[in-house]
């Protein structure tokens, strides 16, 4: 027991004064003691929701703001509102990324080579997996001045992105590696419709045949109309928001870093980050439950 604590513990027996001068302590340092315990008493601790919060967010790299964190916390057993999670953030000193507009752009298609028309117009939104998938190019900054080229393929029904591939050039290839990769994960049953912008590395011979083979369509964005493929281009906005704009320009150190980094992150878009399209599931997840509902409703 301190010298201050018996003070505080016989101070209903005898005056503090007295007590102070035969322990030989200052009153005036008793008293700065008492109101130092006094405040820490009344401090609140911080609530087991808000340090969960905080852990969330970090593991989520400033990828989470309070809609995602309001659900991840809800799995978590915590009933937490999104003005609280607001509040606890600006508390924390906590602030995620901002995603930034749809910007449009076209695509140079001068390549003379005869597009297929846009099968995706007027089409309701695919509701099983494996049915509809979207495609696009990307370039991603290098530490010695060039480009990396990164193509994806991604479901619409389920977000998934099921195949992609990363090279220091942008030939056929890249967009043929990308796709075999996704035809040999995912087997799709004929009939599958594959969209794109009208870019060169879309009209080949050996991409053609790629998806002829697997019986699967061909469809393409029609003459200037960029908005005709706005989910790949939505996937480079998250890409960039949430993995390149967090690094330090020029981003990748080498073509290796950028494969590496751009596996780690569809590694994560896929199976932790949660879609607010598909109700706030985790994209793989979501594609596989998709796959046993059509497993159990077809027939023996």
């Amino acid at each position: 027991m301190s010298t201050f604590q018996f003070i505080d513990q016989q101070r209903t027996c005898c005056p503090v004064q007295q007590l102070c001068q035969v322990m030989g302590v200052v009153p005036s340092r008793y008293y700065a003691w008492r109101m130092a315990q006094t405040s820490a008493v009344r401090q609140p601790a911080e609530p087991a929701w808000e340090t969960e919060m905080v852990a969330v967010f970090n593991h989520h790299k400033r990828r989470y703001g309070t809609r995602r964190l309001r659900i991840e916390l809800q799995e978590k057993g915590y009933r937490v509102g999104r003005q609280a999670l607001r509040t606890g953030l600006r508390r924390n000193g906590l602030q995620a990324l901002q995603p930034k507009s749809f910007v449009p752009r076209t695509t140079d298609s001068t390549h003379g080579q005869r597009c297929a028309p846009n099968l995706l117009l007027y089409q309701p939104k695919p509701t099983q997996v494996n049915r509809v998938w979207v495609s696009d190019i990307t370039y991603l900054p290098l530490a010695n001045g060039n480009w990396a080229y990164l193509c994806a393929f991604q479901d619409v029904c389920s977000k998934q992105v099921v195949g992609w591939q990363v090279r220091a050039d942008m030939p056929e290839a890249l967009v043929t590696s990308a796709l075999q990769r996704a035809l040999l994960a995912q087997r799709p049953a004929p009939g599958l419709l594959v969209h794109s912008d009208r870019g060169g590395q879309y009209v080949g011979n050996a991409y053609k045949a790629l998806l002829h083979e697997a019986g699967a369509r061909l469809s393409h964005s029609r003459r200037g109309e960029c908005y005709d493929n706005a989910q790949a281009e939505s996937l480079w906005a998250r890409l960039k928001t949430e993995e390149l704009e967090a690094r330090d320009w020029p981003v990748f150190a080498d073509l290796a870093d950028a494969q590496a980094s751009v596996a780690n992150y569809f590694d994560y878009y896929n199976h932790d980050r949660r879609h607010s399209s598909i109700g706030y599931f985790k994209p793989y997840k979501f594609h596989q439950q998709q796959l046993n509902n059509i497993t159990q409703l077809s027939p023996a």
